[in-house]
């Protein structure tokens, strides 16, 4: 009689703190892929601005109205940031690929969440870091930004808007330099190359996606929270041999680390709001367990099969500014280690 096989143990690990301070702690060559939507310049997620959004009264974000009795989600506005706003966002950006570029393994691939306003500004960054820009995912999803009338004389120019309105995301690629060939990479770290969804189809720039779902929003309701389709169609293609840890550096309501748990993947978030991990620990299970469109393709193709990652695991105690506070099992397996 065929045996049922082991059950998966999948890692993750949620950290309450500064992914700059956390990345100086990291054992190097660690972290085989990132994807992750940071705040851009620190700017909309500082302390002052977090007050105004749960307030629900602007600063940098724009609370749009209800429309039929539908509350919409507040977005932050870019137009916004002075000159001084974006050389500290080069500068932010900067910093941060320094930081993290010793803890990723060579091939290692990380994708971006941007804005078609700010995307040159991370792009040239993520160079200076030293990291080699490997293009960009057309995110092609209609969203809130761009379209309005000039404010205060929306009848005075009733054919004019201000800007397009936004029916694409950008999600900047960039890759930590090879060791040697693609193959010979692909070989020793297991990276370097991104995963087909299928063997005669390459994996492409353009992915069609709609909004949040009510549904995901409502588990988690981050003003930045994407699709868990999505997030798992970069995970898949960011980890080309299905194996391998996952970071998000800036994790929000932890909807990256659903994505890896749903998909049988490694995973490590940081976030330096404390609501908002509160928020990852009771929506990281429930955003995992959600079904997508991309179930089929994890059947079919054995995307989520377990890996033999488990006895080379490294170390991942943080360093001595951290002090693990709790350590729960979430009711699907991973282990989410908050700190601080």
């Amino acid at each position: 009689m065929a045996t049922e096989p082991a059950p998966q143990t999948i890692w993750g690990e949620l950290y309450l703190g500064d992914c700059r301070s956390w990345l100086k702690s990291r054992e190097p060559n660690s972290v085989h892929a990132v994807v992750t939507d940071p705040p851009y310049g620190m700017l909309e997620y500082s302390e002052s601005h977090l007050r105004k959004l749960r307030a629900g009264k602007g600063g940098v974000w724009r609370i749009p109205p209800s429309i039929g009795g539908s509350k919409r989600q507040p977005l932050p506005r870019f137009t916004v940031l002075t000159a001084k706003d974006t050389a500290a966002l080069f500068k932010f950006f900067v910093q941060w690929g320094d930081q993290l570029m010793p803890a990723l393994v060579p091939g290692a691939h990380v994708f971006v969440a941007s804005s078609p306003l700010l995307s040159h500004i991370v792009s040239r960054a993520m160079v200076r870091a030293k990291f080699e820009k490997r293009g960009e995912i057309v995110r092609l999803v209609r969203t809130l930004r761009g379209g309005d009338r000039p404010k205060g004389a929306e009848e005075e120019f009733a054919e004019v808007s201000a800007m397009p309105r936004s029916c694409w995301e950008p999600w900047l690629i960039f890759r930590k330099p090879l060791e040697g060939t693609l193959a010979e990479n692909l070989r020793k770290w297991g990276t370097g190359g991104l995963r087909r969804p299928a063997p005669k189809v390459p994996f492409t720039d353009v992915i069609f996606s709609k909004r949040t779902p009510r549904g995901e929003k409502k588990l988690a309701p981050h003003p930045s929270l994407k699709p868990q389709h999505f997030l798992r169609t970069l995970i898949i293609a960011a980890l080309p041999l299905g194996r391998g840890t996952v970071l998000d550096p800036f994790a929000g309501s932890g909807s990256t680390l659903a994505a890896c748990q749903a998909l049988g993947y490694d995973a490590i978030g940081i976030e330096s709001d404390k609501a908002y991990v509160q928020m990852a620990v009771s929506a990281i299970p429930k955003l995992a367990a959600l079904k997508t469109e991309m179930d089929y393709f994890v059947s079919s193709n054995g995307a989520g099969a377990p890996h033999s990652q488990d006895q080379d695991r490294p170390d991942s105690s943080p360093a001595s500014q951290y002090r693990i506070c709790e350590s729960t099992p979430s009711l699907y397996g991973v282990n989410l280690r908050v700190a601080r």
